[in-house]
């Protein structure tokens, strides 16, 4: 009934026949957010010259003397400088701060009351409002809209510079992209208002009505990962899988192309590997180090930003990728010999610096790939693996990605007492999923089994005590495309074989080897039967029979 009403990807606004319970775009979360965008308290920012001179006149705003590269093809007005706008003891995500309506534990009508109460407060404070676009293809672009209180303009201007705004040209591919029955995404913000009952912050999500709220966290970040989990949430109601990760591909005149997609965590190394140029010895192009999604029917890629939201802790001023910057969050500031106000990076006031560095940080940039998929990467940080393992099974594939070991970042605001160097289990490198973790499996177990992609594993932290440096890694991508790879069967294990390297030879025959890597297979196993207790989802049971297996092949005495 809804469907036929629309003309393009995700809208905001119904005939009024179709306005009420009886439309499934509706709910009270939803209708409590996007009502607050129509108050006298909103001010629209059309575009992102407007919202850099609100930004540029903040109380918290650094202006620097760096001048942003291209700025007028940006939207920026020609004389823009970086700016700088820093935080105060938080300086990362706080996953803990997470509620997902649908959830065990979650009520709706309680968070609709303090969602009316923040909203409430916030009619006495003056807020900016803006809209962007995520996903820059016909095929997948969906309209998100972002309710920020005024002190926080420079956020706004972040929002509007990793995410595409709204010019002439991407407002005719929205409104001639694929169709889809959603409301467009709405996220309110009030970074300065706190919930009693969450000292923390709060981040409010009703993923099926597109709708979030971020509330007491002044991190960016927290506004571009809930337009993201939205984004995500929607594209896997529509045949496409969502991808927390980086996408590159090799392209060739004389054999297919090569694409490869890297999942891990931040600071796993996926944006270093998505972004390498592989001394221009192929014809390379990135579509995206974070963020895109897969079309399940013929494997193309759409990416969902054109911006980068990047580390700063590898860029000192000498750093030729400084020149990419555009607004930075949480570093130091200094005068340089010429008395002009520059950044101090490093991670030296802090951890987890971040910037939005622009596309034009990558010459090779495309924004869809169109050729299909056919490598996945999980990118994990355990010391029991040595650096590639490729794994040829469907189920095993997708297992490893359902169980994908690695380490916290400092991206993260842990609270509680947790050890940043224990290992985790991070499904599909994506702790931004609001849907079942079974849906994600068997829509990567598809691609494996449908698509024939092929699957590895690259540890890039330790192998024992010795560290993996980013050349071994970048060298086993380069000769995964060569087709010059030499592989062996890993501790006789089913459907695994390692990449032999020189300087990381593996002991299959040392007992307390075998017995380490079962331990973590076992780690793997006690999060899915974990996650079976604590959530209203079921994993198949194809998954611990195979890593049951494994072990068993590890522990009893093998022949070899």
């Amino acid at each position: 009934m809804f469907e036929e009403a629309f003309n393009m990807s995700t809208n905001n606004s119904y005939k009024l026949a179709d306005i009420g319970r009886s439309n499934p775009i509706f709910s009270q979360v939803r209708s409590t957010i996007e009502t607050a965008f129509y108050g006298n308290n909103m001010t629209h920012i059309p575009n992102v010259a407007t919202a850099y001179e609100l930004a540029v006149q903040g109380p918290g705003t650094i202006q620097t003397d760096l001048p942003i590269y291209r700025p007028t093809d940006l939207g920026l007005p020609a004389d823009a400088k970086m700016l700088i706008d820093n935080t105060g003891k938080v300086v990362g995500r706080t996953a803990q701060a997470r509620r997902i309506l649908g959830d065990e534990g979650v009520d709706e009508a309680d968070m609709a009351g303090r969602l009316r109460q923040a909203v409430y407060n916030g009619q006495q404070k003056h807020f900016i409002k803006t809209d962007v676009l995520v996903g820059l293809d016909e095929d997948f672009i969906v309209q998100a809209h972002l309710a920020i209180p005024d002190g926080y303009a420079n956020n706004l201007l972040s929002y509007m510079l990793n995410f595409q705004p709204i010019t002439e040209h991407y407002q005719k591919m929205f409104d001639n992209s694929v169709a889809y029955p959603e409301g467009d995404i709405y996220i309110y913000a009030d970074p300065s208002y706190h919930d009693p009952d969450y000292p923390d912050g709060l981040a409010l999500f009703d993923p099926k009505h597109n709708a979030a709220a971020i509330l007491g966290m002044p991190y960016f970040g927290e506004l571009k990962k809930s337009t993201l989990t939205l984004a995500w949430s929607i594209a896997h109601r529509h045949g496409y899988v969502s991808c927390h990760g980086g996408l590159k591909a090799f392209h060739f005149k004389d054999k297919q192309d090569q694409v490869f997609a890297m999942f891990g965590l931040s600071g796993s190394g996926k944006s270093t590997l998505t972004h390498a140029k592989h001394g221009y010895k192929y014809d390379i192009t990135v579509l995206h180090d974070d963020a895109f999604v897969i079309n399940r029917k013929n494997g193309s890629s759409v990416a969902l930003e054109p911006s980068y939201f990047d580390k700063t802790n590898d860029y000192p001023m000498t750093s030729d990728e400084t020149k990419y910057f555009m607004t930075i969050q949480n570093v130091g500031v200094t005068l340089d010999d010429q008395g002009r106000k520059v950044l101090v990076t490093e991670d030296l006031r802090n951890g987890n610096g971040r910037t939005i560095k622009s596309r034009y940080a990558s010459t090779n940039r495309v924004d869809k790939e169109n050729a299909p998929i056919n490598a996945i990467f999980w990118i994990m940080k355990d010391d029991s693996l040595p650096p590639v393992i490729k794994v040829d099974d469907p189920v095993l594939a997708a297992t490893f990605g359902a169980t994908l070991a690695t380490k916290r970042s400092s991206a993260e605001n842990i609270v509680g007492d947790v050890d940043r160097n224990a290992l985790v289990i991070e499904p599909f490198a994506n702790p931004f999923r609001v849907y079942p973790l079974s849906e994600d499996y068997h829509d990567f177990k598809a691609l494996f089994e449908e698509r024939h992609l092929d699957c590895y594993l690259l540890n890039t932290g330790f192998f024992g005590d010795k560290k993996i440096p980013k050349e071994i890694t970048l060298g086993a991508l380069e000769a995964i495309v060569n087709n010059t790879t030499e592989w062996e069967s890993f501790a006789g294990c089913d459907h695994m074989q390692n990449l032999k390297l020189a300087d990381f030879p593996v002991d299959y025959d040392n007992t307390d080897y075998r017995q380490l890597v079962a331990t973590r297979l076992g780690i793997r196993a006690n999060f899915v039967d974990q996650y079976q207790h604590t959530h209203n989802d079921r994993l198949p049971h194809e998954i611990t029979d195979i890593l049951v297996k494994l072990q068993r092949q590890l522990t009893d005495k093998v022949t070899r």
